[in-house]
C-alpha cells in the first residue's frame, strides 16, 4: 500500500445544505490527492431514501464546482468503478453480503428491539459494555427454524474477531480497541437494505481507496471496518486495507461541535454573503492544519504544494467567524481588479441592489471598484458601499445624520458648497476645497469632511470621499449638498 498511487474519496450524503465541516473534509482529501499526484474519487452516499434528495445532490455538485474542487472519478465524469451513486450499486452490496454469510463472516440476528434494549439495560446495570452480546452468533438450525416459524425477521450482523485491533491513525498515531468495546454490528437491515457500515468499506475496497481521511466522529467505526476489510481480503474482494486518518472536530460556540443547525455551519450562507472560494478554503484549511507557524494567508495552490495529512493536528479546531472574514477580505484585496469587478456582479442587481436597473452605470462602477476593493470584507458589502452612485438620493439613516450634522454644520456646508462649485473636478482639488472650507471654520479635514460625506453618500464611513465625489460628478454632488442644507434649514 505504501507504494500504491494515492486514491482518496469524498463521499457525502445528499441531505440538506453542505456543512463547512464537510467542506473541510473535502478540502483535505482534494489537497492530499493533488499534493501526491493521486486520484480523488467523488462518491455519493444516497442509500437513505427518506433523507436524500435530488435537489441536495445537485447542490453538492454545484458546491464542489464553486469551491474549485475537480474530481477524477465520480458523477458526470464516470470512471472504471462506476456507478458512483450508492443507490445504483445495491446488487454489489447484496452480492458481498451473501459472500460474507456463506463464508461465516456474518450471520442472521433475530433479536427484537425490545430484547436488545432489555439486555443492554441489564449490562449497564451490571457495569458491563452495553453493545450487542452475541446472542444469535451461534444459533443452531433448530433455533433458526423456530425463530422463523414465529415470523421473526432478521438483520445481518458482521462477526467481529475476539481480539484487540490496533492500527496507526495518520493523524492520531497508534490506537488499540479491545474486543469488548467493538461488538458484532449490523450490515444489512431486516428489509434487505444495506447499511453504511457495509456499503462504505465495500465501495472503498472495490474502488481501491488507499487513504480514508474523514471526521473524528467516525473513528469508533474504524476497527469494525478494519475487521471487515480482513474478511473482504480473504474473500478476494479487497486487495488491501487503506490507511486511516481522522480529522479533528470543528467546534462552534461554547466549544460544542459545529452542528448542521448552527447558523455559521451552512456553506450556502458564505456563498450568499459573498465569500470568495479561495478565502473560505484558506480559512477552513487552518481548522486543524497550518502552512507555517507565522503565516495564515496563502493560496490554494500553496496549500496543495505544502499539504500532508501527517501535519494535521488532532486537537479540535474552533470556528472563528471574525478570522474567517479577515482572511476572506485579504483574498479579496489580492484579486485582480477586473476579476473583483466581475465577482461583484450578483450584488449589483436585484434582489440585492436597491437602485433601479436603468440607474446602474457600469463605467462608474469600474471607476469606483479599486477603491471599494480595499474596503469590503465580503462581496455583498459592495452594495452599501456604492449605492450612493446609483440612487437618486443617498440612503441616509438618522443616526448617521445626527452624528455628522453638529451645530455649525450648515455654515460649513455652505462654505464647502461654494468651494466645491469653483473647484476643478478631481480628487486632489476636491480635497483642497474641503480642507480650506474647514480651515475657515476652525476645523481640521477629518471634522470638515464628515457633514459633506453624510450629505453626499448618506453614511459616516465609506469609500475614500474625494474619489467618490469625483466619480459621482459635480452636478449630483452639489445637488445633494443643497438638499442637506435645505433639511438643516427646515
Amino acid at each position: 500500500m505504501a507504494n500504491a498511487p494515492v486514491r482518496v474519496r469524498f463521499c457525502p450524503s445528499p441531505t440538506g445544505n453542505p456543512h463547512v465541516g464537510l467542506v473541510r473534509t473535502a478540502l483535505f482529501n482534494w489537497a492530499f490527492a493533488r499534493h501526491h499526484g493521486g486520484t480523488l474519487v467523488f462518491r455519493i452516499e444516497d442509500t437513505d431514501a427518506a433523507r436524500d434528495s435530488e435537489e441536495s445532490y445537485e447542490q453538492l455538485l454545484d458546491s464542489m464546482r464553486w469551491l474549485g474542487f475537480d474530481w477524477d472519478e465520480g458523477p458526470e465524469i464516470g470512471g472504471p468503478h462506476a456507478p458512483y451513486r450508492q443507490s445504483q450499486r445495491m446488487d454489489v452490496y447484496k452480492d458481498v453480503a451473501d459472500k460474507l454469510l456463506a463464508g461465516g463472516y456474518a450471520y442472521h440476528c433475530y433479536c427484537t428491539t425490545e430484547e436488545l434494549d432489555t439486555r443492554r439495560d441489564a449490562a449497564r446495570a451490571a457495569g458491563k459494555p452495553s453493545g450487542y452480546d452475541g446472542h444469535c452468533r451461534e444459533l443452531s438450525a433448530e433455533q433458526i427454524a423456530a425463530y422463523e416459524a414465529e415470523g421473526r425477521t432478521s438483520i445481518v450482523r458482521f462477526r467481529m474477531p475476539d481480539e484487540s485491533i490496533t492500527f496507526t491513525d495518520l493523524v492520531r498515531g497508534e490506537l488499540t480497541f479491545q474486543p469488548e468495546n467493538v461488538p458484532d454490528y449490523g450490515i444489512v437491515r431486516a428489509n434487505g437494505a444495506p447499511l453504511y457500515t457495509l456499503v462504505n468499506p465495500v465501495d472503498d475496497a472495490l474502488m481501491e481507496i488507499t487513504h480514508v481521511l474523514r471526521g473524528e466522529d467516525l473513528l469508533s467505526s474504524t476497527p469494525r471496518q478494519i475487521a471487515l476489510y480482513k474478511a473482504l481480503i480473504e474473500l478476494g474482494i479487497a486487495k488491501d486495507t487503506p490507511a486511516f486518518g481522522h480529522l479533528p472536530y470543528v467546534m462552534g460556540e461554547g466549544n460544542k461541535k459545529l452542528s448542521k443547525r448552527d447558523p455559521q455551519a451552512s456553506l450556502n450562507l458564505y456563498r450568499e454573503r459573498g465569500f470568495v472560494p479561495e478565502g473560505l478554503l484558506n480559512y477552513l484549511s487552518l481548522l486543524g492544519w497550518s502552512i507555517a507557524e507565522d503565516r495564515d494567508i496563502f493560496s490554494v495552490e500553496e496549500m496543495v504544494a505544502a499539504f500532508d495529512i501527517e501535519d494535521v493536528n488532532a486537537n479540535p479546531a474552533r470556528f472563528d467567524l471574525k478570522k474567517c472574514e479577515h482572511i476572506n477580505a485579504e483574498h479579496i484585496r489580492r484579486m485582480d481588479v477586473k476579476a473583483f469587478t466581475e465577482a461583484c456582479g450578483p450584488w449589483l442587481k436585484a434582489p440585492f441592489a436597491p437602485w433601479a436597473p436603468e440607474d446602474f452605470d457600469a463605467a462608474q462602477f469600474a471607476e469606483i471598484a479599486p477603491h471599494a476593493q480595499t474596503r469590503v470584507t465580503v462581496l455583498s458589502d459592495i452594495t452599501a458601499n456604492v449605492d450612493f452612485l446609483f440612487l437618486h438620493e443617498p440612503a441616509t439613516d438618522e443616526a448617521s445624520w445626527n452624528k455628522a450634522m453638529k451645530e455649525g454644520s450648515d455654515a460649513l456646508l455652505t462654505t464647502a458648497r461654494a468651494k466645491l462649485a469653483d473647484a476643478e473636478w478631481n480628487a486632489e482639488a476636491l480635497k483642497n476645497a474641503i480642507l480650506t472650507a474647514g480651515e475657515e471654520h476652525g476645523l481640521k479635514l477629518g471634522k470638515a469632511q464628515a457633514p459633506v460625506r453624510v450629505a453626499v453618500t448618506g453614511r459616516t464611513i465609506g469609500l475614500p470621499l474625494f474619489e467618490s465625489l469625483e466619480i459621482l460628478g459635480r452636478e449630483k454632488t452639489l445637488a445633494r449638498v443643497d438638499a442637506a442644507l435645505a433639511k438643516l434649514a427646515a
